[in-house]
């Protein structure tokens, strides 16, 4: 029973700070890189598996790296920050293949809960926590930043080291998720729940609230149901979420009195 409350309990750390960085993913035009970024975690995962070490390690180990090697050839290559990622993405992919196999590949690739020490479950939780506080403190910082860099500039907000953090914590969310969802499905609960967070929000701070409940309530759901059944949780939390994200296509009562009341003031 401990062992699935600390499971519970981390993957709602994990889906908290997912809905936080997903919903900043969005605004920064960059959702979809969340999902090549996360195979930069296959070549890490397939070396800690070679010198018999935690795997999530490794995974963590190479996203960090990954970040840091994207945000350095960014400026360099002037490229966009998802063309340098599926640059980084395609060399991973090809390592990672090679260094992993079997059994392995497919819990790499699709996650597995297995077992949960206490230290793994305090580091993840402190990671999740300072993920959360980053983007709380930096929130007025990184909206001006993605909206306009000179203006941020102007404002006296460092851009570049603003990106540097804000890729790191992108990195370490996707290294926080890679025990529930794997590298392949990751990337989904970054970008599902803010997709239906901007679809049902009409501020900032809304969108934040609504992808943070969004996210943790189809974690929650996907590694209870996976729990229950002794499936692998990644692909019954993205379907929760997706399922959400469909029923947020519906008309809503709320939205439509929104919408009137936006045309009655024009």
């Amino acid at each position: 029973m401990s062992t699935t409350v600390d499971i519970l309990l981390l993957s709602v750390a994990m889906a908290a700070a997912s809905g936080f960085i997903g919903s900043f993913a969005v605004m920064k035009r960059m959702a979809l890189a969340a999902d090549p970024l996360s195979h930069v975690a296959l070549p890490g995962i397939g070396v800690a598996l070679a010198l018999h070490i935690n795997p999530m390690i490794g995974a963590a180990a190479m996203l960090v790296f990954g970040a840091l090697l994207v945000w350095a050839l960014e400026d360099r290559a002037r490229a966009a920050t998802e063309t340098v990622i599926g640059v980084v993405f395609s060399a991973a992919l090809a390592v990672g293949s090679i260094t992993t196999s079997g059994e392995d590949l497919i819990d790499a690739l699709f996650g597995a809960t297995g077992s949960l020490g206490r230290g793994e479950l305090a580091f993840g939780i402190a990671m999740a926590s300072a993920i959360i506080a980053f983007i709380v403190i930096s929130r007025n910082s990184l909206i001006v930043a993605f909206v306009s860099p000179d203006v941020a500039r102007t404002a006296g907000v460092n851009v570049r080291r603003l990106d540097f953090f804000y890729l790191e914590a992108f990195a370490l969310t996707i290294a926080l998720g890679l025990r529930f969802l794997g590298v392949l499905l990751m990337g989904a609960l970054i970008i599902v729940p803010a997709a239906s967070g901007r679809r049902l929000a009409g501020s900032l701070s809304a969108m934040l609230q609504i992808t943070v409940t969004i996210s943790v309530t189809s974690t929650l759901i996907g590694t209870w149901i996976g729990l229950y059944l002794r499936r692998q949780t990644g692909p019954l939390i993205v379907l929760v979420a997706t399922g959400i994200f469909l029923l947020s296509l519906l008309p809503l009562p709320f939205s439509a009195r929104r919408r009137s009341q936006v045309t009655a003031s024009r």
